[in-house]
């Protein structure tokens, strides 16, 4: 059963995450948005405590990456999908929009090349400098549309 007041109760719960990195990006990169910035090369520094956690991935290898948008606004709850006024308005769970209560990213990005701590992927959406908070490889059985 749902407490009174569920808004109150979630805020007692809390989750510590750990960044395992963070994404860079060329200067080049920053006004780019969406498709535009996926297509751009990207890197993944990874904190050295975490570099033993690489062993398996290589180049060309797809990879879901998990970060957290750190600077997005977590109050907004509905937006028009791609802040484009002609879409219909969508509450944030029915669109891929950063603002979120969590604002938690998946996407999937493919290895180029892997230099110690450093990835560099390309279809990552992130931003310079925002948090990976984990990297897991892309698994067909888990990774496409569930059909029974």
């Amino acid at each position: 059963m749902w407490p009174m007041n569920p808004l109150e109760e979630s805020r007692k719960r809390t989750f510590e995450l750990t960044a395992i990195g963070r994404v860079e990006r060329d200067v080049a990169d920053e006004d780019l948005r969406g498709p535009e910035l996926r297509a751009r090369t990207a890197r993944i520094i990874i904190h050295p405590r975490f570099v033993d956690a690489l062993l398996g991935l290589e180049a060309g290898s797809d990879v879901l990456v998990l970060c957290y948008f750190d600077r997005s606004d977590r109050n907004i709850l509905q937006v028009h999908p791609m802040g484009n006024k002609d879409n219909p308005l969508r509450g944030v769970f029915a669109t891929r929009s950063p603002a979120r209560p969590n604002p938690i990213a998946v996407t999937s990005a493919r290895i180029q090349r892997i230099d110690e701590n450093v990835l560099h992927l390309v279809g990552l959406d992130a931003m310079d400098g925002t948090p990976v908070v984990d990297i897991k490889s892309h698994a067909e059985a888990f990774d496409t549309p569930y059909q029974p």
